[in-house]
C-alpha cells in the first residue's frame, strides 16, 4: 500500500537529537511548529505524538463538552469519533455526499443540527477537501466550532487556503503512510489564540512551563493549572519530519503522477473514481495533497474476491473505511434505521489501492491490469 521515502538526509537527521544530548521536546520541535505554521498559512502550530492526540486537544479546547453532539462523518477513521467521545461528547454520524464525493457535504450537516450541535468535524478524505464554504455557512449560522480533521490532507488548498486554516482547529497525521512521516506524529492548527494556548497547555500534563524551559534557565519551577495529558512530540521524531516537510512538495509531485496514471487506465471501466465534486467547490491554483488511491468497485461485484485476485498478484490492497457507526463500540451511536443506508452501500464497494511517491509507472499498470482482469 505504502513505502516511506527515507534517504542520506533523514538518517542524518535522526541522529542530531543524539549528538546533542537532548532527545525529549526541545529546539528541532519548535523549528517544526515555525515551519509547519509558515507552511499552512495559520498563526499556531503545536506539535503532539499523533493525530489522534491532535484532533482530542482540538475537540477539548475548542470548547466541546459532555453532552455536547458533534457531527462527523461515518467513513472515516475511528479515530475521528474517539475525539469526541474522549471529551464526553455525542459522534452523531453523518453520509457521505454520494458516489463522486465521499466527503460530507453542508446538506448532510444540515439535517443533522439540533439544539445539542456544538461542533462539526470535517475529515478531507484521500486529500480532497470539504465542500467548506457551505460547512462554514452552517457554523455561522448555527454558532458551531469547525474541526478539520487534515490526516489526508497535507497540504491540499482551497479557494486559496490551506487544509488547516479552514476552520477553528485542525488536526494533522505524521504517520508511517501518510504524506510525509516521522513513524508517529501530529500537528494541531489554528488562527484562534486561546485554544491555541489551551492546546499547548494539555498537551505537557497541564503545566506551565516545559522541561526545557527548566534546563535553559527560563524557568525554575511550574504550575498545573488544568488537567492534561503526556501528549509530547520528541525531538528525534522532529528532525526527521522536518526533513520530509522540505521534501514534502517532491512527495506530493509524484503522488499526483500516480493518480493520474491510475485514471488514465480506468477510464471507461466498470471500476469508478470519486472525483470529490473538485471541479466545482475549487480555484484555479488549488490542489490536492494526494493520500490514497479510493476507487468504488461496481454493485454486485465481490470485494473479498477481488481482493484475494490481487494478493495472488503480489499487490496489497485495503479498505478506507467501514463505517464507524457498524462497530460494536459505536452501538450506542446507531443511527435510525436506514438514515446511513447510502453510506454503507458505498462503502461495500470501496477499495483502496497501492499510492505512494516512489512507485513506478509498471507497478500501477500492473495494479490496474491485475485489478481489470479480476473484474
Amino acid at each position: 500500500m505504502f513505502e516511506p521515502d527515507f534517504g542520506s538526509e533523514e538518517f542524518a537527521a535522526v541522529q542530531e537529537p543524539l549528538r546533542k544530548g537532548w532527545i525529549t521536546m526541545g529546539e528541532a520541535t519548535l523549528r517544526l511548529e515555525s515551519e509547519f505554521a509558515a507552511r499552512c498559512g495559520v498563526r499556531h502550530a503545536i506539535a503532539v505524538n499523533n493525530c489522534t492526540a491532535a484532533l482530542h486537544l482540538a475537540v477539548v479546547a475548542a470548547g466541546i463538552r459532555p453532552g455536547d453532539e458533534v457531527i462527523c462523518p461515518t467513513l472515516t477513521f475511528v479515530a475521528t469519533a474517539n475525539a469526541v467521545r474522549y471529551a464526553g461528547a455525542m459522534p452523531v454520524f453523518c453520509n457521505s455526499v454520494g458516489p463522486e464525493n465521499l466527503n460530507i457535504g453542508p446538506a448532510e450537516v444540515a439535517e443533522l443540527i439540533t439544539p445539542r450541535t456544538r461542533g462539526v468535524i470535517a475529515v478531507h478524505y484521500a486529500g480532497f477537501p470539504v465542500d467548506m464554504a457551505g460547512i462554514q455557512d452552517l457554523a455561522r449560522k448555527h454558532g458551531l466550532v469547525i474541526i478539520e480533521d487534515c490526516a489526508h490532507a497535507l497540504f491540499s488548498t482551497l479557494q486559496g487556503r490551506s487544509c488547516g486554516a479552514l476552520g477553528t482547529v485542525a488536526g494533522f497525521s505524521f504517520f508511517g503512510n501518510k504524506n510525509m512521516t516521522c513513524a508517529e506524529g501530529g500537528m494541531v492548527t489554528t488562527n484562534d489564540d486561546e485554544i491555541a494556548g489551551r492546546v499547548r497547555n494539555m498537551r505537557s500534563h497541564g503545566m506551565t512551563t516545559l522541561t526545557l524551559d527548566r534546563y535553559k534557565g527560563r524557568a525554575n519551577s511550574y504550575d498545573v493549572i488544568a488537567s492534561g495529558y503526556n501528549y509530547r512530540l520528541d525531538d528525534i521524531r522532529s528532525e526527521l519530519a522536518l526533513v520530509q516537510l522540505k521534501r514534502l512538495d517532491g512527495f506530493l509531485t509524484e503522488r499526483r503522477r500516480v493518480r493520474t496514471r491510475y485514471i488514465d487506465w480506468l477510464a471507461g471501466s466498470v471500476v469508478s473514481v470519486p472525483d470529490f465534486d473538485w471541479n466545482r467547490i475549487s480555484s484555479p491554483g488549488d490542489s490536492v495533497g494526494h493520500h490514497i488511491m479510493s476507487v468504488l468497485l461496481p454493485e454486485g461485484c465481490n470485494r473479498s474476491d477481488t481482493m484475494e485476485q490481487l494478493k495472488l498478484q503480489g499487490i496489497q490492497s485495503s479498505l478506507h473505511y467501514r463505517p464507524v457507526h457498524t462497530f460494536s463500540a459505536f452501538s450506542d451511536s446507531a443511527a435510525p434505521a436506514g438514515r446511513l443506508a447510502e453510506t454503507e452501500a458505498l462503502a461495500s464497494r470501496q477499495l483502496t489501492l497501492p499510492m505512494y511517491p516512489t512507485m513506478g509507472n509498471e507497478q500501477v499498470d500492473l495494479v490496474c491490469e491485475s485489478l481489470l482482469a479480476a473484474m
